[in-house]
Parts: structure tokens; sequence; C-alpha cells
């Protein structure tokens, strides 16, 4: 049996009204998850543990089969495996984006435009942060480039006790009340304040403001954590095990979990990503003898937070066209199950990430269950199935018993 998780970031949702009190799963055309649906286990399922918050870093440790509650020790230490930095044990990682805030004067009183910077480029970013490096730069703080806005600073010999809030949940807010406090705070605010005058100057973003496009004005930081222990999937489940993610945090977890990583040209984490290049890739794993393909989509999210009705439900359309339809059509006949999960939801009139339980489906191409007609968030709670947790999902999908 060969196991294929398809993972669509953020896309479960809330009925709106501009969606006519629907929700982007409803109004989306996606034959092909829906024929799954149909055949197989449907469901609602519990992601992120109480008392912890609904980041992708959560949501997808719980998702792939590790406790959240056991292994979680941040965000940024995962992307900094990603990116190939070798933490030490007494390291402290924390996320840097590139964000576009208001003109303000006064620091505190900028508001926060857009977290991705209008989701800048790989190459440009890459510019940017090394002209923070060179001149931000210390014995105890160092910058390193990551994925387009995604970037990382590591803390020498410190230790968590500092207060963030993430970019995306702040957008068209004021920042004042989100600025980081406690330990380090003001020691990454200065940092933060000091980023506007070397990045406003730069050539990068001279010549992107006279384009019309956002310029990455100051750097954002938050999700701060210790280097990660996890123990390797095959010991956990069994599986040889791979994942294929635009995103650093997603790679991240593959290398912590001893998973094979796979890259794909033209991979972008948005809606413009690779989508076939990812499909094809996911075959081609399980055709050289993989058990195992977590096959993560970040599009739906990048919309959620971008408030893009539109371009969330054709983000869904084309996981469904492009990725579950190539994947039925190369296994067909082959004993497969595969999983169509969200990580957690991201609410397009809320702008960011809840904590509620998601819709999965369970498909067994060997045996034939009573499901659903759609796959939706409605559809699937009405089944009365209910994962208490990402583990226990896991479990359920390789074989095992829900109570």
């Amino acid at each position: 049996m060969k196991y294929i998780v398809l993972l669509g970031d953020g896309m479960a949702d809330l009925p709106s009204e501009k969606l006519s009190n629907k929700t982007p799963l409803e109004i989306a055309k996606k034959p092909n998850i829906d024929s799954l649906a149909k055949r197989g286990i449907c469901g609602m399922v519990k992601t992120v543990p109480d008392g912890m918050k609904p980041g992708s870093d959560v949501a997808n440790l719980s998702v792939i089969g590790y406790d959240p509650l056991k292994y979680y020790s941040g965000r940024s230490p995962l992307e900094a495996l990603s990116i190939g930095i070798d933490m030490a044990s007494d390291d402290l990682s924390v996320r840097c984006n590139l964000v576009t805030l208001s003109s303000a004067s006064k620091y505190s009183e900028k508001v926060m435009i857009d977290y991705s910077a209008g989701e800048i480029s790989t190459a440009e970013a890459a510019e940017l942060i090394n002209a923070l490096q060179l001149q931000l730069g210390s014995d105890k703080f160092k910058l390193y480039s990551g994925v387009s806005y995604r970037h990382c600073l590591i803390a020498k010999h410190s230790k968590r006790g500092t207060e963030y809030t993430p970019p995306h949940d702040i957008l068209d807010k004021c920042i004042s009340k989100y600025l980081p406090c406690g330990l380090y705070g003001a020691e990454l605010l200065q940092l933060m304040e000091k980023s506007v005058q070397i990045l406003e100057s730069h050539p990068i973003n001279i010549d992107r403001v006279a384009k019309g496009k956002k310029p990455a004005n100051s750097i954002w930081l938050w999700g701060e954590g210790v280097k990660p222990k996890l123990p390797l999937y095959s010991d956990l489940y069994g599986k040889s095990a791979a994942i294929i993610s635009a995103v650093d945090l997603l790679k991240g977890i593959g290398i912590a979990g001893g998973m094979k990583v796979i890259e794909v040209a033209g991979a972008t984490g948005t809606i413009d990503t690779n989508f076939l290049g990812k499909a094809e890739a996911c075959i081609e794993a399980i055709k050289s003898g993989l058990d195992y393909v977590y096959l993560h989509m970040e599009a739906p999210d990048e919309c959620g937070h971008q408030g893009d009705y539109a371009g969330k439900i054709k983000s869904i359309e084309l996981i469904d066209e492009i990725v579950a339809g190539h994947v039925l059509k190369q296994l067909e006949g082959e004993d497969v199950r595969i999983l169509v999960v969200p990580d957690h939801p991201t609410p397009l009139d809320m702008r960011t990430h809840t904590s509620d339980s998601v819709p999965f489906i369970i498909y067994d191409s060997t045996t034939a269950y009573n499901g659903v007609e759609k796959y939706t968030e409605l559809e699937c709670s009405k089944t009365g199935i209910t994962v208490e947790s990402g583990e226990e999902l896991a479990k359920l999908f390789f074989g095992g018993k829900n109570k």
C-alpha cells in the first residue's frame, strides 16, 4: 500500500456573505476530490491542540503525525534547517519577514500593509538581507536569507522568552500593540527600527517603488524557537517518506524527520506555483519505491491571508484539476490511500488562521465506503466522524482504528 497526503494549506473556511454564505470548498468545482469523498471515509479533525496557536508549523506537524505537544520547539528553527543553518543547542532562531509598512515617521505608528512585501522575489530579498546583515549583524545576531519574504535571524547563546505577533495577523492594523516585548523585546525592536533606514534607501526598493510595487521597507521578527528534535518518520510510522513543498517550514519538518525533501522547479507557494511539477514529483517518488508522500500546497492559505476570494476558489480548483486529477490517473489500478485535508482554516473574512477542526477524506483504492457527495466543511461534519488530533488521523490513515 502507498500513502499520499494532498494538503491544501488553509483550504478550509467559514461561510461568507461575499460568497452567498458559502465557503470556497462549497463553490469550487472539484470533481476529482469529490469523487474521493464519495468513496472515502469523511469527517472532521482537530489539528491544533488546545492552548497552541494555529500556525502552519503546529498544524502541519500535527497532520504529518508528530504530536506538537511533544515535539514543537518553534517555527523558525524548522525554517532554519531548510535554509541550511547549523544551529547550536543554545541558539535561538527567529523568523524574519520582509514586510511593507506605512510611511508614518514614528515606527510604532506605522500600519502593516503587507506581510510579504508584495511577494518579493527570492533574488531581490537575498540582496536586501545581505545588506541588513552587513550593517546590523553582530556576534550575537546574524541574518540568513530564505525564500521570497521568509528569512531567519539567529541569536547566539540565547533562550526563549520574547513575545511576538505574526505579521499576517495584523494586516491593515497599527503595529504599536504588536511589537516584540519580553526578554529580548527591546533589542529586536531596535533591529526592526534600524532596518527601515537601510531598506528604504536600498536600490532594490527604490526600483520597486518606481515600478509601482510594494517596497520591503522593514523586517518583522516573530516565531522564535530552539533546535528541533523529531524522531525519524521511518522509526515512528515504519514508512519511507518524502515531502514536497515550496515552503521552508515544511522542508525543515522533512529534514528534521529524516524524510526525503523533493525540490520542484517553479514551486513558489502561491497560486502561480508549478502544480503539475509537484504532482509529477509525487508520482515519481511513489513509483521509485517510497511509501509515503506529503504533498503540501500553500496557495489557498496565501489567498486567505490576502483576502483574495476568487484566488482561493481558483487555487482549490487547480489543486483538484492538476494535482488530484494527475495523481488519480497515474495511480489507477494501484493499491493507494489518499488523505485530503487542510492543516487549518484561513477564513477569507478574517485573513488569518483559526483553530477550528477541518474536513478530511481518507480514500482507499481497495475498499469502497459510503462517503459524502461533496468535500466541504458542512458535508464532512454531517458524518459525525471526529478525530481528536493529527497524530490520531495519521494512525487512522495508516490503518489503525479510531475509537
